[in-house]
């Protein structure tokens, strides 16, 4: 089968697309045919060795993805060849067939497609945990999202409002705003111009929001120390760019404030029962129409490097996927 093998650390350039072994399902296994993969931002940090877990060398990137189970191992219950599934592979999804244990695997709805089902699993589950578990946002409290023409942000936009919270979206261009304001939000904000704190704080009537979702860290985490109100939380889910900030604990007592980490991976192995909870809410408000996921580029399998620089480049607006195969 072909994948695109990552064999040295360094830019997309770096991959290659080539021909290896088709994987074959171990214990409490299936084996994907894929249809449709996501490109999510820790893909491109994980190809220049800057993740949290590294997988050995050579190694195939992708996290999540759509298709259909073509053949399950021993003891797998609860899937069938035929299925319509996305599934979440954790390594290994940016090729024609992947091995996903049970855990990683969920039917479909029929009316959800490949590209919907690649991008869905990760995003939706990382921002509902980030709002529901971290924050306890409550109805009427002012949420402010960051980097939110994103996958991570639109999610936590879309959720935001859903669990009736006053939705602040935030973005470095009148282009991205636009482009997320098909979400509804309740107000737009570009701190593209460096007055961001102030900003925040004039659409807020000077109280600052109650919580702050930040997938991008660096200047913009230490303005958002400033601009939270009282009990405010802001939400640490990561450094789009590319500085790690540091968080001053003068600030945090002055505002009766809390840093919240939100690290997806860990909730799910040390609270899985809470995790597959979020997870069947969230595909109850897909079924019932609150959830309407955006894929807005679809590449080639063989333009993955054009897909990865859209990241590299910050122009990601909405999901990226690459076809592996048509429907």
């Amino acid at each position: 089968m072909k994948a695109i093998v990552c064999k040295s650390y360094g830019p997309p350039e770096n991959l290659v697309l080539e021909d290896i072994d088709d994987p074959v399902a171990s214990e409490n296994e299936a084996i994907v045919k894929v249809y449709s993969a996501s490109l999510n931002f820790p893909d491109g940090l994980q190809i220049q060795g800057k993740y949290q877990f590294q997988p050995p060398m050579p190694f195939t990137p992708g996290s999540e993805v759509g298709g259909i189970i073509t053949s399950v191992g021993a003891g797998l219950q609860g899937f069938s060849v035929g299925d319509r599934v996305m599934a979440t592979p954790g390594i290994g999804g940016l090729a024609e067939q992947v091995a996903v244990k049970a855990d990683g695997l969920r039917k479909i709805p029929d009316s959800m497609d490949f590209k919907t089902a690649a991008g869905f699993a990760m995003i939706y589950t990382t921002s509902y945990y980030a709002l529901k578990q971290r924050a306890q946002l409550k109805p009427d409290e002012t949420l402010l999202v960051l980097g939110a023409s994103g996958g991570v942000g639109l999610a936590a936009v879309e959720l935001g409002k859903v669990m009736g919270a006053r939705v602040i979206a935030a973005a470095s261009s009148d282009e991205k705003l636009e482009f997320v304001n098909r979400l509804h939000p309740d107000a737009l904000l570009n701190y593209s111009d460096g007055e961001f704190k102030e900003r925040v704080k004039d659409l807020t009537k000077g109280r600052g929001a109650d919580v702050i979702y930040d997938p991008v860290g660096g200047d913009l985490f230490d303005q958002s120390c400033r601009c939270i109100n009282w009990n405010g939380r802001l939400l640490v889910i990561g450094f789009a760019s590319g500085r790690i900030p540091e968080y001053k604990a003068n600030l945090a007592l002055l505002k009766g404030a809390s840093m919240v980490g939100v690290f997806l991976g860990r909730f799910r192995k040390e609270e899985p029962e809470e995790y597959e909870n979020n997870f069947a809410e969230l595909l109850q408000m897909y079924d019932e129409g609150k959830l309407k996921p955006i894929v807005t580029e679809s590449f080639a399998m063989s333009d993955f490097v054009d897909a990865f620089n859209v990241f590299t480049e910050r122009k990601v607006m909405g999901k990226v996927t690459l076809e592996i195969r048509k429907e």
